[in-house]
């Protein structure tokens, strides 16, 4: 009895968190549509100093998206569904829990006439509706947070191709600098998404799915660079710390300190394999 009380104790939990995922989501894609972001651009000018993993992140899907079947996993507003399409993808899936985003993006995708190229459909990403080994590729920006991370890479698993890939970009939550601002902005994010941050650890519940992990870190003392590169000066000061960071960033004690991982899955395990 005790069971199954704490079972469906569980199952509301859950629900409850996508419910607020949904809610947060669906007022920043409002938001976004009259215009009206508020203090949530802020936060956007820390990733004016992220042109290192975001140009790396771009590059990759550039040499790998043409002729394949690509899912925008968590598309948000479709700007890598988009990209995809761009870089040749045979065919584009975007996903997202948020119906405002989706709806958002049908009208985008038909002003820039990528109706046959490009789809969009509100789906849980715990849950996808979608077939086994549907996809050559998949990008994800930002997501896994949101997420019950076992279900997402089981799903993510079951849904690529043997031989698909995905490619992973994600804040990372060890450093207390980070997570303090995190803490302090519960206006910007879900309470689950800063509990969840991506942590190293979590690379193991993801080998428990992908035989094969490769991984990238970016930016530590670059974010003092940040607000100054309308400045002559603040540019070279931001070149600087970009290339110290490069070298910073080789050292394995200081990788869990970085700001952002970018990763590629590879070699998924079928559940018949697990």
């Amino acid at each position: 009895m005790g069971t199954r009380y704490e079972s469906n104790a569980d199952k509301c939990s859950v629900a409850l968190r996508k419910q607020e995922e949904i809610d947060f989501h669906n007022r920043l894609a409002t938001d976004y549509l009259r215009g009206g972001l508020g203090h949530r651009v802020a936060s956007l000018k820390y990733y004016d100093v992220a042109a290192r993993s975001l140009g790396f992140f771009r590059s990759w899907l550039a040499q790998h998206c043409a002729g394949k079947a690509v899912l925008d996993y968590g598309c948000g507003d479709g700007m890598y569904a988009f990209l995809a399409a761009k870089y040749g993808a045979r065919s584009v899936l975007g996903v997202d829990i948020s119906d405002v985003s989706i709806r958002r993006c049908l009208k985008q995708r038909d002003a820039r006439g990528l109706g046959r190229q490009c789809g969009f459909a509100v789906m849980d990403c715990e849950d996808l509706g979608c077939a086994d080994n549907t996809f050559d590729l998949v990008c994800e920006a930002g997501v896994l947070h949101h997420v019950d991370l076992e279900k997402a890479a089981r799903e993510l698993a079951r849904v690529m191709k043997p031989e698909g890939v995905a490619i992973c970009y994600e804040a990372l939550g060890h450093n207390p600098l980070f997570q303090l601002y995190r803490r302090l902005t519960p206006q910007l994010r879900t309470r689950y998404e800063v509990e969840h941050i991506f942590r190293v650890e979590n690379f193991a519940i993801l080998q428990r799915h992908f035989a094969q992990i490769d991984t990238r870190f970016f930016h530590l003392t670059v974010l003092l660079s940040t607000g100054l590169l309308k400045f002559s000066w603040g540019q070279r000061w931001y070149r600087a710390l970009d290339a110290l960071d490069e070298r910073l960033l080789k050292i394995p004690v200081l990788r869990r300190q970085a700001w952002i991982t970018v990763f590629v899955l590879s070699r998924p395990k079928k559940a018949a394999q697990e």
